[in-house]
């Protein structure tokens, strides 16, 4: 009998989701232990609501379309102009950087576009990683049947490029011994936390260019920079503007993890030969995609206000000192951490000689208290694991007392 064919490729992933296997999880924890209240700081979703500047925003869109003179359809390709203008001026003109509007594309969300812009390339493009790293970026090349074959020993795959981000190097990567075609770079880092210069960022740039590679930058925790040498662009870097794409993210910055908006920006000189990833990008994004909501637009552009800014100045400091609490405490309980300074995670050694996963289970059991394993997050994230600051200060707190205690 005929039968139809599915992508195999989607066979070769191996379990679940990370978070998906965390949820599952705690979920039978919970049913198995209903008197315990567990506290979550595993999964990176905020819990502060959203600020007022954009819940007026919001309301006022809303409105907008109750009316037939102000209400509003399909979104343009790129996104509404008043955001990307926003966007160009505040991210990019007001830090020396030459990014126009025309070349920022708003999605609904950072982890889409991570996934999304990899169909833009061949199929035998070569990648590299930082290991640890944000499960996306592998597992969306494996579904397109860009990383050979997985080797569950090693937990690897055989044409990716690892670059080890270890204590040894303070969780930043070294330059890959081989040449890869894309690499992706998140700063400040999820999931360790960590951070580079901005000269360390530039011999990427230059790397990059040289070698004919381009880089995929994963800009979504640039507001929680704190130090003064550390880029929250790429573009601040001399020759990004032919070598990267940017993707920014307000889930973290702006609290819109429930909202869903972000961005891509591709520049106009990042070419392949004579072929603009612009006119690429441009072309994919018109074809599979009918734009985030205006309305969702609108609370974005009220990110860029100035009440907007000093509000949520506000709340990422609120999960900053969230930050200093989980790492001040687990510095004083003698565990080795690091990270919390220019993000909201933080990345402790697991303490005994326990696997990552062991550790889960053992804050689960007796602390009731819900991280990320950090062989999640590739084979060097193994005898780590990674802790947020997005919960309440409240349960922070708590959360470590209750470690503190075990």
């Amino acid at each position: 009998m005929h039968m139809f064919k599915i992508n195999e490729d989607y066979l070769k992933l191996p379990g679940s989701y990370l978070f998906s296997a965390i949820g599952k999880k705690v979920a039978a924890y919970e049913e198995e232990h209903p008197e315990q209240s567990v506290i979550r700081l595993g999964i990176g979703d905020v819990t502060q609501p959203l600020a007022p500047a954009i819940i007026d925003a919001l309301h006022g869109a809303v409105e907008e379309m109750a009316h037939a003179e102000t209400f509003h359809g399909y979104a343009p390709d790129l996104g509404y102009e008043f955001l990307r203008t926003a966007m160009a001026e505040k991210d990019y003109k007001d830090r020396g950087c030459d990014i126009k509007a025309d070349e920022i594309f708003i999605s609904d969300g950072a982890k889409c576009d991570s996934g999304n812009i990899q169909e833009i390339f061949a199929k035998d493009n070569r990648i590299a990683v930082c290991d640890p790293v944000y499960p996306v970026y592998v597992d969306t090349n494996v579904m397109a049947g860009r990383t050979g074959t997985y080797n569950a020993d090693t937990e690897t795959w055989s044409d990716v490029i690892y670059m080890p981000c270890t204590k040894e190097t303070n969780f930043a990567p070294e330059l890959p011994k081989e040449t890869p075609d894309i690499i992706y770079l998140c700063f400040p880092n999820n999931p360790t936390g960590s951070t580079i210069t901005k000269p360390q960022l530039q011999e990427w740039v230059d790397y990059a260019n040289k070698n004919g590679a381009v880089i995929i930058y994963d800009a979504a925790y640039e507001a929680y920079i704190s130090e003064e040498d550390v880029p929250h662009t790429i573009y601040e870097c001399d020759g990004a503007r032919t070598c990267a794409i940017e993707l920014r993210s307000f889930s973290k910055n702006a609290g819109f993890t429930g909202v869903r908006l972000g961005a891509a920006v591709v520049p106009k000189d990042l070419k392949c030969g004579d072929v603009m990833l612009h006119a690429l990008w441009a072309r994919r994004h018109g074809t599979k995609y009918n734009g985030a909501p205006y309305i969702v637009q609108k609370a974005g552009e009220a990110v860029y206000s100035e009440a907007g800014r000093t509000q949520l100045g506000e709340q990422v400091a609120y999960y900053m000192k969230n930050a200093g609490i989980i790492y001040d405490g687990l510095k004083s309980a003698g565990y080795n951490v690091s990270g919390g300074v220019n993000a909201p995670y933080i990345w402790l050694e697991t303490p005994k000689g326990m696997t990552s996963w062991q550790f889960f289970d053992h804050l689960l059991e007796h602390a009731g208290v819900v991280g990320t394993p950090g062989s999640g997050f590739g084979p060097s994230g193994e005898g780590y694991f990674r802790l947020t600051a997005f919960g309440s200060y409240e349960n922070t707190v708590a959360a470590i007392s209750r470690i503190k205690e075990i």
